[in-house]
C-alpha cells in the first residue's frame, strides 16, 4: 500500500489527535496516540509504512491490556 504525502490530511489527523486526548476517558489517549501514528502516513517529512503503523497500533493496544505503562 503506497499513501501520498498530504501535509493538510496529516495536519487535520493531528489535530483530532489532539482533540481525542482532551477527553478524559479511559480509551481517549489510546485513541489519540493511533490516530496521530496513522498520521505519519500522510507527513511528507516521515518516512513510515502501514506496517510500522500496525506494529505500533498492536503495542499500544497491548499496552493497555495489561493496564498501562506505568505497571
Amino acid at each position: 500500500m503506497t499513501v501520498e504525502p498530504d501535509s493538510e490530511r496529516a495536519a487535520l489527523l493531528r489535530e483530532v489527535a489532539a482533540e481525542v486526548r482532551e477527553h478524559d476517558d479511559e480509551g481517549a489517549e489510546q485513541v489519540a496516540a493511533i490516530v496521530h501514528r496513522v498520521s505519519d502516513l500522510y507527513d511528507p517529512a516521515e518516512e513510515t509504512r502501514p506496517e510500522e503503523i500496525r506494529r505500533a497500533m498492536a503495542f499500544i493496544l497491548e499496552v493497555n491490556d495489561r493496564g498501562g505503562i506505568e505497571r
